[in-house]
């Protein structure tokens, strides 16, 4: 099963590699892993995504947990939550394609951020399928290049992951 997991841990250098280092070490595979710092510049904010059944999940959340940087955890997957992803994507775009390409990312909402004679770069964000069924409907000979984010996520609700 697919797992969502938000760490606030301690913003200092090694803690990202510790984190991975653990995963490694015990064979998990680590899907797709976001950082960045939170409102308070001391702690960062890591979501990433895993797949494991419940005994293997809760194996990775104690060793993190053990961990001197992670002040606090939370796996989004056990609750109500929202995933978001970001995907920026380089589209061929000339004359007899653009028409097709604009049409495609107004029905995705997606936004054109760059253009070129021969070329657009599109931003979209959503849930990863969104993002996904994008990509299959254009043609794939179209595609120049795909760069995406891996999903961000948080709990619904008043609670939140906060000291």
């Amino acid at each position: 099963m697919r797992h969502v997991i938000s760490i606030l841990m301690e913003n200092e250098s090694g803690a990202l590699s510790r984190v991975a280092g653990l995963f490694s070490a015990r064979g998990y595979n680590i899907e797709s892993l976001t950082v960045a710092p939170t409102e308070d510049e001391s702690l960062s904010r890591m979501t990433l995504v895993t797949r494991g059944d419940e005994a293997i999940i809760e194996q990775i959340t104690k060793q993190l947990n053990k961990l001197i940087e992670v002040v606090k955890l939370v796996d989004l997957s056990e609750g109500s939550h929202i995933e978001r992803e970001m995907m920026l994507i380089k589209v061929k775009a000339e004359r007899a394609h653009r028409e097709e390409v604009m049409r495609l990312t107004d029905i995705f909402r997606g936004t054109v951020i760059d253009v070129t004679d021969t070329s657009f770069i599109i931003e979209m964000t959503g849930k990863s399928s969104k993002l996904d069924a994008f990509v299959r409907a254009v043609h794939e000979e179209l595609v120049v290049e795909v760069v995406r984010s891996g999903p961000s996520g948080i709990a619904r609700g008043a609670k939140g992951l906060t000291l």
